[in-house]
């Protein structure tokens, strides 16, 4: 990929970060540089933020043939230690590296890229919101599948650029770099996320595009006052996901960019990337429609991307027949991995990888997802989505934020705990929930805190979560 980028635009700017801006040619000769550097370790780990290095050091392990690994550099010392043992062998370059990275350096040797496609490219480590985080190890093959599949080479127009915020050890972080150079746009780096800086940026850059977690995506929105707009006539797309998103953050983003098109992504570290898209026509069309199943399509994911399928299973041996029943999540496509260093291949013998997620597919093949499989509150022998409960929590107008768990009971197995950030009476919310859904969906008990613990990218930790109502609620 780097090679044809040199070789059709080789002098046009494709990153830019922290004021300083790398051509196509200049990222090439870094990447040879770094990759002569590379060749004799058994892989390159990335522990900085968005810096002109990280393609330099991704595209450079790709040319001498090692997997790159990003990690969380917000880790704790003892956490990050338990994966720098992973990989001996491996050359670490931490923030104080990364500068070296782009001086260019006189090479010997044919520093040409490996021509083995079913090679390791990258290991991802999973955000590990339910459990340990995994090494999730994607293939050159399944990256070169999911930029194929959705991003024509040099479609761009000459001045797109998009604003790149999220972290360089997420999944988003990786394939937008790599289908945004792909397709020709110019990439710009936000080292860290601030919204006010989010926005001059998107200004000062004339960025076109941008992708954002659920939290950014709130943040800015609590920038721009009511009844106002953003102020960012250059925008022509953003994306977001990672996340749920709440539905009102949605809706309150459309009134703040009324001209930029949005698109919402679903997808998996395993998947590199997104394997559902709900576009910018979706968005428009679900927020004047009089249809509720259109209006509804606000809260889905969208329909599958070209060359994935998508297929609800009622178990994970069984797939469910009826359109709008809600089963387990299961994907198939050439993009898929499902591969961890150290366990088990998780695709069964057809190809098809479970997600955990429970979900369902309309008449129209839109999907919503419900949750994590491992979430679901069961609740005198039903069955029962925290997430369902979180939407309808969402629309009191004391409420920012909502997470619901279930905590063990003798009696009916869980009882329904929902902890909120907002203000109100918790009887007079459980009533609110109780006229929209019904008594069995009703939080027994309602608890407000400050904050709701997440990861960087805006998932919930319901394992943190968890362990503090336990010992608190038990």
């Amino acid at each position: 990929m780097i090679l044809e980028m040199a070789t059709s635009a080789g002098d046009r700017v494709v990153v830019t970060a922290d004021d300083r801006s790398l051509t196509a040619s200049e990222l090439l000769d870094r990447a040879r540089a770094a990759a002569h550097r590379f060749r004799h370790r058994s892989a390159v780990l990335y522990l900085g933020a968005n810096h002109l290095a990280y393609p330099v050091a991704l595209f450079g392990a790709a040319l001498a043939g090692v997997p790159f690994i990003p990690l969380n550099y917000r880790l704790g010392e003892h956490q990050l230690a338990r994966l720098l043992d992973r990989h001996p062998g491996a050359l670490v370059l931490r923030p104080a590296d990364l500068d070296a990275l782009l001086l260019v350096e006189q090479v010997e040797g044919d520093e040409s890229a490996p021509d083995d496609q079913d090679a390791v490219a990258v290991v991802l480590y999973t955000s590990g919101t339910t459990a340990e985080p995994k090494a999730a190890l994607l293939r050159h093959r399944h990256l070169l599948a999911y930029v194929f599949n959705t991003q024509e080479f040099g479609s761009a127009e000459p001045d797109a650029a998009t604003l790149v915020a999220v972290p360089p050890y997420h999944v988003a972080g990786l394939m937008n770099l790599l289908t945004n150079l792909y397709s020709g746009r110019r990439i710009v780096y936000q080292s860290a996320f601030d919204a006010p800086d989010w926005l001059a940026t998107v200004r000062r850059e004339r960025v076109t595009h941008a992708l954002v977690v659920p939290t950014m995506l709130a943040r800015i929105v609590a920038e721009v006052p009511d009844g106002a707009t953003a102020g960012t006539p250059t925008l022509r797309s953003l994306a977001y996901g990672g996340a749920r998103t709440p539905r009102p953050v949605v809706e309150r983003a459309l009134r703040a960019f009324p001209d930029t098109g949005f698109v919402n992504a679903y997808g998996l570290t395993e998947t590199a990337s997104s394997i559902a898209v709900l576009g910018p026509d979706d968005h428009r069309e679900a927020l004047v429609s009089d249809e509720p199943a259109v209006r509804d399509r606000l809260g889905s994911v969208g329909r599958a991307l070209p060359g994935v399928e998508i297929q609800i299973r009622a178990e994970e041996d069984e797939e469910a027949a009826q359109v709008g029943r809600t089963g387990l999540v299961f994907v198939r496509g050439e993009q898929i991995s499902g591969e961890y260093g150290g366990r088990p291949d998780a695709l069964d013998g057809d190809g098809w990888f479970a997600t955990r997620d429970r979900g369902r597919l309309d008449a129209d093949g839109y999907l919503f997802i419900e949750g994590r499989a491992d979430d679901t509150i069961i609740r005198g022998g039903e069955n029962i989505a925290p997430a369902e409960i979180e939407d309808v929590l969402l629309t009191h107008p004391g409420i920012v934020e909502a997470a619901v768990i279930g905590l063990p009971d003798p009696e009916w197995g869980h009882r329904i705990v929902a902890v909120l950030v907002g203000e109100g009476d918790p009887d007079e919310i459980r009533a609110w929930v109780r006229d929209r859904l019904r008594s069995a969906k009703t939080p027994d008990t309602v608890v407000f805190r400050a904050e709701l613990p997440k990861t960087d990218t805006g998932k919930l930790l319901r394992r943190t979560l968890l362990a503090d109502l336990e010992t608190t609620h038990a």
